[in-house]
């Protein structure tokens, strides 16, 4: 009868401590569900954690002072920006947007984000050199910062947060809402919600495009590499060129280029002629040109989602004109855009991160190998030119807006770069660099002249020391 006893209060603890397991797994369960349906500053789901992209895995690993992978997306306004103003703006807008509302953590394998969730990281007038290394713990763990000087807000992004086209959609909604806090009026008549075409979708669309890949199919043999004095240690030059849409696709169109194809084309003529002294043979001049795919892959993704091609040209004779070069760099350009070498180009690289041996590795190794691999091909590229397209923006703000731009910090091998953005009928060619001599510029905005555009030429006065 005891031993009866015994097994009967052994089996009635068993059974209690199995119904204890399953509260607490249905109170884990109901926590992760609450997390999921938090609704959250008009948002419809709290990150809690989130992987990077695939193209983001890459930027943590070689990020430091002297490479940030910081580039700065820029507004100009018809007035002088209030500085508190806008820190009201971005207070309001920032935990409308998941993907900017995070820090980045270091995990075994990865690096991932984690949502933030403090105050807004404070918004400050400029008062030095742009595309500064972004120091979390100095900036609220954000990977982001907003400065503001006279009439422009500059917006300067961690590119592992997104691209050139995430950030556009981040500044936008910054700048709407500013202009609506500026004048009340605005919010009277268009409400104090985000835009129709803001959006805020976190699909990893490498992942959602991806196909089972064959090889690489970007290059990595060296290119030629521009080099010369530099400027002083953490400065940083800036020169604008402001010209016509319209005159700009005319101008293109008598070589028989668009307008994309004629700006690379005449800023890697202008390093042949100003850098290279049309010598032939050696290494070709190649350009990375970054690719939006969401037009390719109808994906509105908020994350990074784009791959390079280069816009390669190597001197063989003894002289070329500019039209003979440009038609050589338009036909390397029109060979690789095109959906199937795009999405090979990226499967690529998603295929490497996919691979179960990889993602075994812990995050300290996969480092190595991240920044061997980043090195290779980042000599395989004399520069890069970006365009951010032409940033079209609702007619009820158009009175207060005048200009959209951006550049791109530098990056190893590449002293100096191009950036492209337009904005109604105006388009701004910007050189961001940390090479003292100006040569190349002056080139590029030389030919721009020589076929009949009238250039507007401003810069951050590095160059007038």
């Amino acid at each position: 009868m005891e031993k009866d006893r015994k097994e009967a209060g052994k089996a009635q603890r068993r059974i209690q401590r199995a119904k204890k397991r399953q509260e607490r797994k249905q109170e884990r369960l109901r926590y992760k569900e609450a997390l999921k349906k938090e609704r959250r500053y008009g948002t419809d789901e709290a990150i809690g954690w989130e992987k990077l992209d695939n193209t983001a895995h890459v930027f943590p690993v070689i990020a430091g002072e002297d490479m940030t992978n910081v580039y700065r997306i820029f507004v100009t306004l018809k007035e002088e920006v209030d500085r508190e103003i806008l820190q009201k703006a971005l207070d309001i807008v920032l935990f409308k947007f998941d993907g900017f509302n995070v820090r980045l953590r270091k995990g075994v394998f990865w690096y991932y984000f984690e949502e933030n969730g403090k105050p807004a990281p404070k918004v400050r007038e400029e008062n030095t050199y742009p595309c500064r290394y972004i120091v979390q713990n100095r900036n609220r763990s954000y990977l982001f910062c907003v400065s503001c000087y006279k009439n422009r807000i500059n917006l300067e992004v961690f590119h592992v947060l997104t691209d050139g086209m995430g950030g556009i959609n981040f500044l936008k909604e910054l700048t709407y809402q500013y202009l609506r806090i500026a004048h009340p009026g605005l919010c009277a008549q268009v409400g104090d919600q985000l835009s129709a075409d803001t959006s805020l979708n976190r699909e990893d669309s490498f992942l959602k495009n991806y196909k089972k890949s064959h090889a690489k199919g970007y290059a990595t043999k060296k290119a030629y590499l521009l080099k010369g004095e530099r400027l002083k240690t953490g400065e940083f030059g800036v020169i604008h060129g402001t010209m016509s849409v319209k005159a700009l696709k005319e101008a293109a169109h008598r070589y028989g280029a668009s307008i994309n194809e004629y700006l690379v084309a005449a800023y890697i003529y202008s390093i042949y002629v100003e850098d290279l002294h049309k010598a032939t043979g050696g290494r070709p001049i190649r350009a990375a040109v970054p690719v939006n795919l969401r037009p390719f892959f109808h994906s509105v993704t908020t994350k990074n989602f784009f791959v390079m091609v280069s816009a390669e040209f190597l001197p063989e004779k003894e002289e070329y004109t500019f039209s003979e070069a440009l038609q050589i760099i338009s036909a390397s350009l029109r060979k690789q855009i095109t959906r199937e070498h795009l999405e090979e180009l990226f499967s690529y690289n998603v295929s490497n991160e996919k691979n179960l041996m990889a993602r075994a590795v812990p995050l300290l190794f996969k480092n190595l190998v991240i920044r061997y691999v980043y090195t290779k091909s980042a000599l395989a590229n004399t520069t890069t030119v970006t365009n951010i397209g032409n940033i079209c923006v609702p007619e009820i703000y158009q009175p207060y807006i005048q200009m959209f731009g951006a550049f791109l910090a530098m990056s190893k091998g590449q002293p100096l770069k191009g950036t492209i953005c337009s904005y109604g009928d105006k388009l701004m060619f910007t050189f961001s660099s940390v090479l003292a001599d100006t040569s190349i510029q002056r080139g590029f905005f030389r030919q721009m002249a020589e076929d009949g555009l009238e250039v507007s030429i401003e810069s951050n006065g590095v160059y007038y020391d």
